[in-house]
């Protein structure tokens, strides 16, 4: 493999980090990625919003492809030709918005119901 340009993280460093920090991602064709699974186009919509937001937000651009119950979200940075700290933050934000679950935390915020006519995010846990 060709020597990672500056600020660019090494194979194992990567792969090492997304254990770490991010284990619901993975390193694939030079991008970390994510997809996050979505009850509807409606909900596919708001995942998109919500990573735009927060890639504007840390003026950090990804890649994204979706489906109707679908949302893969795409990593690197341009400049540096590969991965560096600044994908690992803006993922690990993305992580936390995209899949907080507010029934979980036993506050005031119920979150959505099980009914599928208001599903959201298709939850890992």
């Amino acid at each position: 493999m060709a020597e990672p340009r500056e600020g660019a993280l090494d194979d194992a460093t990567i792969a090492a980090r997304i254990a770490a920090e991010i284990p619901a991602w993975r390193y694939e064709d030079g991008w970390i990625r994510r997809t996050y699974k979505t009850a509807s186009w409606k909900s596919t919509l708001m995942v998109i919003n919500t990573v735009g937001h927060l890639a504007e937000a840390a003026w950090h651009h990804p890649d994204l492809t979706a489906s109707y119950a679908w949302v893969e979200v795409r990593l690197m940075n341009h400049a540096a030709k590969g991965i560096t700290d600044k994908d690992f933050a803006l993922a690990r934000k993305i992580e936390e918005v995209v899949s907080w679950q507010p029934g979980l935390e036993g506050a005031g915020l119920e979150g959505t119901p099980t009914d599928p006519r208001f599903a959201y995010v298709k939850y890992d846990k």
